[in-house]
């Protein structure tokens, strides 16, 4: 019988406490350490973290013991958005001292070819002379927009167009900093949010449209982003607070991929507050889901659902989050040193059918 891969967690927030759960409870892995942010959970069993039975380790917040313990991957769920500095030192830390990584933070390393070689080459580097490997995945950016779109393309002759699109309602999404400052969710119109910064869309999300372009041999001659924002009609209640009428209670926003002049690989997001707001943009199933749909030969629509335990699509999508970076630990423990990405891992790439 194989022994368990030992695993070492690093946080326990929205998506972390659902790796942690996942991987205490999978008998595949083996909980090694645990890093919190929170004085109050220092010295906790990483069970009652969990809400699950004691496991006998103990949270801490020393980054360096933990990279002591023998243990070959950890997977960092530490949100990133507001500490980009810190979680690359971290990253390079963790390389460094030998050890992969899974992780659903620090998007741009969703596909690193696409990402700037001065931030790249240093991690790359790093991955080298510590002999690990770094996987960064997630759903979105993630398999919602690159493995599930790549193996939908894989039964295409042609095609015009793949676009993918998160259409969600965000009322029970428990990320402040993400909804309000990130996003600009209850801010004024008149305001430009972090997220619509020229550039900010692509720096997170360019990857999923080079990474498709890459995988089916296209030539991407631009990447274009547009937006649109709406006001909320009246004062609406979500979990964290009052929206109130006026501010912005509704984003959507496109990265096209251009291939010979035109918008080939759009990566798309419908965000609202409420279901009513908007309601001539786009509605998913419930109260949201995921969109594939390609024009070519064949045309191909997909739609899917996520939702947890407790019935809420937002549960789902952080749960679904956590386990693609969770399942991946064994096939990046088998992958050779440096930066890896959803194609390191496809067997069929759909070459040629935006020719």
């Amino acid at each position: 019988m194989t022994a368990p891969i030992r695993v070492i967690q690093v946080s326990t927030g929205n998506i972390g406490t659902h790796a942690l759960r996942a991987i205490i409870q999978n008998p595949a892995f083996e909980l090694a350490g645990l890093w919190v942010h929170g004085a109050d959970k220092v010295g906790r069993d990483a069970g009652s973290l969990a809400g699950l039975p004691p496991t006998g380790v103990l949270a801490t917040n020393d980054l360096d013991a933990l990279l002591k313990l023998d243990a070959p991957v950890v997977c960092y769920c530490s949100g990133a958005d507001s500490r980009l500095g810190e979680a690359v030192a971290d990253f390079e830390k963790i390389l460094r001292a030998g050890k992969n990584i899974v992780s659903t933070s620090l998007p741009i390393l969703t596909y690193p070819p696409q990402t700037n070689a001065a931030f790249r080459e240093p991690l790359e580097a790093t991955c080298r002379d510590g002999n690990a490997t770094c996987f960064v995945s997630g759903i979105d950016p993630g398999f919602a927009n690159d493995l599930i779109p790549l193996a939908l393309l894989g039964a295409c002759h042609r095609v015009e167009q793949v676009r993918m699109a998160e259409v969600m309602n965000y009322a029970t999404y428990d990320q402040p900093h993400s909804l309000f400052d990130i996003m600009g969710f209850g801010g004024s119109l008149s305001e430009t949010p972090m997220l619509l910064m020229p550039g900010i869309l692509t720096f997170a999300w360019g990857g999923v449209i080079q990474m498709i372009a890459d995988a089916c041999g296209a030539k991407l001659d631009d990447i274009v982003e547009v937006h649109e924002r709406l006001p909320a009609p009246h004062d609406i209640e979500i979990t964290l607070g009052t929206i109130r009428a006026g501010t912005t209670a509704a984003l959507r926003f496109e990265l096209q991929g251009m291939v010979g002049g035109r918008p080939a690989i759009v990566l798309e997001h419908v965000t609202r507050i409420a279901d009513d707001v908007a309601p001539h943009w786009p509605h998913g199933h419930g109260s949201g889901s995921y969109r594939i749909e390609i024009t070519g030969e064949p045309n191909i629509s997909m739609d899917f659902h996520l939702s947890g335990a407790d019935g809420d699509h937002n549960t789902g999508g952080l749960l679904a989050s956590a386990m693609r970076i969770v399942h991946a630990i064994p096939a990046v423990l088998a992958a050779p040193p440096g930066l890896v990405s959803t194609l390191d891992f496809m067997p069929i790439r759909p070459r040629g059918v935006f020719g």
